[in-house]
């Protein structure tokens, strides 16, 4: 058994991971090197599977059973393909980071969904990339098949 200091505090870890994510969507976003929305992430990984680094699948509503098989799809073809997935709630957070305060209220639609977002280049934020793939891997390691990550509202 692997003591739990080794990892650090399991909310520590989260927070550190969240803000890396957060710092990395946006970063990636301002080098257009991120792809939004399910259709649009979809079309990316059946054309060039191989540029990206990270898949992240968003949803607060476990209960949206036709999102769940699209993430069920999602995550095997990234599975297969060697591609690190993270699932995280807190899609508003998400909304907030990646279309501002002003748009954040806006209607979901005209921006696209948030459930699904891809970052295709590791040059994005390689710092930030690391970290949230060492917590993806250490999640792995403590058996957590697909890591998940809580974005806190500020």
């Amino acid at each position: 058994m692997i003591p739990e200091e080794s990892f650090g505090s399991t909310e520590n870890r989260m927070q550190s991971a969240g803000l890396a994510l957060e710092e990395l969507l946006v970063t990636a976003q301002k080098q257009d090197c991120l792809t939004v929305g399910i259709y649009e992430s979809a079309k990316l990984l059946n054309a060039d599977p191989d540029s990206v680094v990270l898949c992240v699948l968003a949803a607060d509503d476990k209960d949206d059973v036709a999102l769940q098989i699209h993430f069920t799809l999602l995550q095997s073809f990234c599975c297969d393909s060697g591609i690190t997935i993270l699932r995280v709630s807190g899609v508003q957070r998400l909304r907030q980071l990646l279309l501002g305060a002003v748009d954040a209220n806006r209607n979901q639609e005209e921006h696209g969904d948030l459930h699904c977002m891809l970052v295709t280049n590791p040059q994005a934020d390689h710092c930030r990339l690391q970290e949230v793939g060492t917590y993806c891997q250490e999640s792995r390691r403590l058996d957590q098949w697909v890591p998940e990550l809580v974005l806190q509202e500020r």
